[in-house]
């Protein structure tokens, strides 16, 4: 049985505090186990309805493996050079400062993290009352105090540990790797399987944007690895090897699953699967029973992205307040169990507030992707600024490709993004906008601005 991190058990610690137990496999359960979460199973239904044309869906798919791929190239070059506890905001601050690094970690503890927990726990919710043969009533508060709940669950989880933590996140990320392998075997073994379901379709493709969103929320979750390295055991050696691993395997799993998606279903068939894609998938291969099974991987595989988001993301604004830029109390680990105990319970409670306000899975998929990717595409761009001004830093790992690697996925990303603020604006959602995320995170500079004036008056006192 896994058990809390005991100080005294002479366990190897960060320069934070935290103590360095997570090795290749734990790393590679957490990168995997968050990126590949919801989306994979949740977003085929989405994008057939609202992309309609095959191959410009598979299009999406691998055109953003690949962006992810470069991007996370050019982070395991960064993570190799600075492998300490906070990843994207280690990297901030190293290149632009502190301002800066002051409002990712704000975004992390109030807006990105908390729109990826609302988002995971309400799909959470609405797949366990579908199970249950429950499915929730228009205005029902089940799916949102369901969300809560696991939420607060996971919260107490990881306070207990990253080691348990961390075996629970492999356990579930085996679960859902088989889940996507099954499925695979599944729409291969469908009786009307046809790779004419491929074809493209008579009216092409429509909106490209919100398909762009469902796709770059599948991939959202590989930059979190870089959040725990200062948890991870030789980082300098295991974060790039898991860091690529990761991604590769991702990728490879996306697009098979995806292939098989469309051999086993028409496009307008699975636009019209209100139970879901996978769902529909067991249940032609193995009646009811078989929706059931992977109703439940499918359970255990969100589980296992929030896990992880609960796990590493904490880290961020942790790792802000070691460096003295934040509230003391949020940068202190807990003194038997060895996490960032604040941050987590922090975060958590944003992620309820939230869920509570938006209750919307595809509100808070977009909320949460074009705040985090923003802040992506300035951690990437960290590799230009700090080989300009930090050249003789060892870097163990060097981006292949450099320069143009980290430019596809600038480039890739920023096109992505404004798709995805174009498409959700075009749908005229009532009262809601993903630049309202990305409003909210650059409120960061005017508090860090306010807090600096503060810290200066106390220090002048």
């Amino acid at each position: 049985m896994l058990s809390a991190v005991n100080p005294a058990a002479g366990v190897e610690r960060s320069d934070g505090g935290l103590a360095r137990v997570i090795g290749l496999w734990g790393g590679l359960s957490v990168i995997v186990g968050i990126t590949i979460g919801s989306g994979i199973f949740r977003k085929p239904t989405t994008l057939a309805r609202d992309v309609g044309d095959p191959p410009a869906i598979l299009g999406l798919w691998v055109f953003f493996g690949v962006v992810s791929l470069c991007g996370a190239l050019t982070v395991a070059e960064l993570a190799s050079m600075l492998p300490k506890t906070g990843g994207i905001y280690v990297f901030l601050r190293a290149a632009y400062g502190d301002s800066a690094a002051f409002v990712v970690g704000w975004m992390y503890l109030l807006i990105a993290t908390p729109g990826a927990l609302g988002a995971l726990s309400t799909f959470f919710a609405e797949l366990l009352l579908g199970i249950l043969g429950r499915p929730p009533e228009p205005g029902s508060w089940l799916v949102p105090g369901i969300a809560s709940v696991t939420i607060g669950v996971l919260c107490i989880v990881n306070v207990l540990g990253a080691r348990l933590g961390a075996g629970v996140q492999t356990a579930l990320t085996i679960i859902k790797v088989a889940a996507l392998v099954s499925l695979v075997i599944a729409a291969v073994a469908s009786p009307g399987g046809s790779f004419a379901h491929l074809r493209p379709s008579a009216e092409g493709a429509r909106n490209l944007g919100v398909g762009a969103a469902s796709v770059i929320w599948a991939y959202d979750g590989w930059i979190a690895i870089s959040m725990i390295a200062g948890e991870i055991k030789a980082p300098e050696r295991e974060l790039r090897r898991i860091i690529v691993a990761g991604l590769a395997i991702i990728s490879s799993l996306y697009v098979a699953a995806n292939v098989g998606y469309f051999y086993a279903l028409p496009v307008g068939v699975m636009a019209s699967e209100s139970a879901g894609v996978p769902q529909r998938i067991m249940s032609d291969w193995l009646g009811p029973s078989g929706a059931l099974l992977i109703g439940v991987a499918i359970l255990c595989s969100v589980t296992g992205a929030l896990n992880g988001n609960v796990l590493a993301k904490p880290r961020v604004p942790f790792a802000l307040a070691q460096d003295g830029l934040t509230f003391g109390f949020l940068g202190r680990a807990h003194p038997r169990f060895a996490t960032p105990h604040a941050a987590i319970l922090i975060q958590g409670l944003a992620a309820i507030l939230l869920v509570a306000a938006l209750r919307d899975f595809d509100k808070l998929t977009a909320y949460a992707v074009v705040v985090e990717w923003s802040a992506l595409m300035f951690a990437v761009a960290a590799v230009f600024v700090l080989r300009r001004r930090m050249p003789d830093a060892p870097r163990p790992f060097r981006v292949p490709g450099y320069p143009w690697v980290p430019l596809v996925f600038l480039l890739g990303t920023g096109t992505g993004l404004l798709a995805i603020v174009r498409g959700e604006i075009a749908r005229d959602v009532p009262n809601y906008s993903p630049l309202v995320g990305l409003g909210l995170a650059l409120l960061g500079f005017p508090v860090y601005a306010l807090w600096r004036t503060r810290m200066r008056g106390r220090r002048d006192a």
